[in-house]
This record gives structure tokens, sequence and C-alpha cells, in this order.
């Protein structure tokens, strides 16, 4: 729920306009703030003077309290109207999942400019794909168009020295430990500057690796 809409919400309470506003879920709502203090219905019944049929009913969204039961529920309940007003928190659940890659034993992905190595490769459906690359292009002409890719990219320098060229900016030179953060959909690309490859660690967000 936006800003706007909880403004909109509080205008509404305000005027005493019946129903009170639906797309709050505000029966979730209430459930939830009686289940996190253990109470039973009887519990909020005795605490707000509202009967546990009409509880039950606001909690199932088979009616929609009107200005006064919600002036019952946030005195009953000692609670302030945003508290009520906040949309539900949804149950977060993880899968525990986890992928070591070795030292070198990553999923090697080879082009004439980088040598990428794939980290964490095993695990379908990332948010996103770590990779180490080594930068094996000396000039931007080896380029024959701009890298891009969908999302955002974040990168930084494990060894030696690259100039990255984007699309909208000036070539920058970054050394060694230095990183940045850019949109990977804007064109770039790296070149090393050292005497050897340098080698970087990149984590980009969806898309694929060019």
């Amino acid at each position: 729920m936006t800003a706007t809409s909880e403004e909109h919400a509080a205008l509404r309470i305000a005027s005493g306009s019946k129903p009170f506003v639906e797309p709050l879920r505000l029966g979730e709502r209430l459930k939830q703030i009686r289940l996190a203090n253990q109470w039973t219905l009887e519990d909020v019944s005795q605490r707000t003077g509202l009967a546990r049929s009409t509880l039950s009913k606001i909690e199932n969204d088979q009616v929609s309290p009107s200005f006064s039961v919600v002036q019952k529920l946030t005195t009953g309940l000692n609670i302030d109207l945003p508290q009520l007003l906040t949309p539900p928190k949804r149950e977060r659940y993880t899968m525990g999942r986890r992928d070591l890659t070795r030292k070198g034993k990553g999923q090697l992905h080879p082009t004439p400019t980088y040598e990428h190595e794939l980290l964490g490769h095993q695990l379908a459906q990332k948010r996103m794909i770590p990779f180490k690359t080594i930068v094996r292009a000396r000039s931007f002409d080896e380029y024959h168009q701009w890298v891009r890719h969908d999302g955002e990219e974040f990168l930084m320098v494990l060894h030696g020295d690259v100039m990255l060229y984007t699309e909208f900016y000036a070539p920058l030179v970054l050394e060694e430990g230095d990183s940045i953060y850019f949109d990977s959909d804007m064109g770039h690309a790296l070149v090393s500057t050292s005497q050897d490859d340098a080698i970087v660690l990149s984590v980009c967000t969806r898309g694929d690796v060019a």
C-alpha cells in the first residue's frame, strides 16, 4: 500500500464514511495483531466491547468495520491507527539453499574479450549471478558492440587495473580494490590496462552474462 492510499484511508476515517476502506485487508491485519499477542476472540471482545461474532466477521472479511468500530479496536487494543492500517506482513519461507564453488571450479564461459568463471552455477532461479572474470581485451576496438544485459551489476577489481567504458560516461580507470555499481543495460566494456590480464569479480541481477 502506498503512502498516497494511506492518506486517502485516513481522510475517509476522519470523515466517518461507511463502510471503512476495504483494500486495506484490515481483517487480516486485525487477526495478525491478535495472534501476535496470543489473544483469543474473547480476549479482544473484552478489551474492545465488540461481540466475538462481529470480530470474527471482520477477520474473515465478511463485514467492513465502521469508523466507530475502528475506534473501539484501536482504543481497546492500545494501538494507534497506523498500526491497524499497516498491510499484513507475509510469512517468509527459506529453502536454505547453498552452493559452494571451490577455487578454480566455477563454470567457464570464455569469450574473445573475457574469460568468465560463473560461481554458484549449480543453483537455478538465482536472483544474482556472481562470476569472476579474466579481462583479456587490451583495446576498446576489440569489441564489435557494447556489452549489455538486463538488470544491475556490481564490479570489483581483484587484480590489475582496468578501463571501464560505458555508454553515457567518459572512460573510467579502476585500480585493484576499486568497485563500481551500474545499470548493466547501459552499454559497457572492460579493457585491461595492466601488463597482465586483469581479474574482476562481478555480481549481476537478472539477465545473462554477456
